[in-house]
């Protein structure tokens, strides 16, 4: 018998979907993602820029605080994704809001966030990387992400820039030149072999960085993207679906409709079909 028989084929394209989640209650920044993911997106990948039905809103998630208003909706649209067969989604903020509760409920979509999908890219191309983050609050729950995933060994440093998450896109130059600065001083002081930056609203500013600095410099967005992307298409061509045994099983059906969960619309503020 040949086991090989389902490889004997022509290749061929695979097309998924890929919802992004933007984890808070305002679609300042849909669009703009939107066509930065459509500029490097597969031909035959459709993608969705969702925002939340969340009012009032934090504007950003710098606190822990903000963090936990965005978690039940996060995790509602992860649900959403399992129930209207969306190959893959999005947490878009580099802190991982939700991420394991998200992949829990979210049935044979695949969940993805920066920090971890910029931190496996990374660890692919060097021993040692530097995280560049907007301010100091940050670095001792990025620290803990990085944890979490097991190459805190790995870590060469977290550099903090000055700049809070609403301040990145407003003056881009002055944006440019600290990333630049702080990136240049972790390889050189660090011994950094690639610079991550460390916010999603930092997309954008990789190429030039990465041109000044001579490292790969991992932008969170472009990584979560095309890793989910990716994903997507491995669980559609060899069925490489989330585990749901031991650790990774979700919440019974039975019990899900026993307490009267997920019941009205997904609480989806903006959509956005790119």
């Amino acid at each position: 018998m040949n086991h090989h028989h389902q490889f004997a084929g022509e290749p061929s394209e695979t097309s998924v979907t890929v919802r992004w989640i933007n984890p808070a209650g305002h679609d300042e920044w849909d669009a703009p993602i939107a066509q930065f993911l459509h500029a490097v997106k597969q031909p035959s990948t459709t993608v969705e820029l969702v925002s939340l039905a969340l009012n009032p809103t934090p504007r950003h998630l710098e606190y822990r605080t903000y963090e936990s208003m965005i978690v039940d909706r996060t995790v509602a649209i992860a649900r959403d994704c399992a129930t209207s067969g969306i190959d893959a989604m999005v947490i878009g903020c580099f802190y991982d809001p939700a991420l394991e509760a998200a992949r829990e409920i979210s049935g044979e979509t695949v969940v993805v966030a920066p920090c971890q999908a910029s931190v496996q890219i990374a660890m692919n191309l060097a021993n040692r990387f530097s995280v560049i983050v907007g301010r100091h609050k940050w670095i001792e729950q990025m620290t803990e992400r990085v944890r979490t995933y097991g190459v805190i060994d790995h870590l060469a440093s977290m550099r903090a820039v000055g700049m809070g998450v609403e301040e990145f896109q407003k003056e881009p130059e002055v944006t440019r030149r600290r990333i630049i600065d702080a990136a240049k001083r972790a390889v050189e002081e660090d011994h950094a072999e690639a610079i991550i930056l460390g916010c999603t609203m930092e997309f954008g500013f990789f190429a030039e960085v990465q041109k000044e600095v001579g490292v790969p410099v991992i932008d969170p967005v472009l990584a979560a993207f095309k890793m989910a992307e990716s994903l997507a298409k491995l669980k559609k061509q060899f069925n490489w679906t989330p585990s749901r045994v031991w650790s990774c099983e979700p919440p019974s059906e039975d019990e899900i409709e026993r307490f009267g969960l997920f019941k009205g619309p997904s609480p989806i503020g903006n959509l956005l079909k790119v």
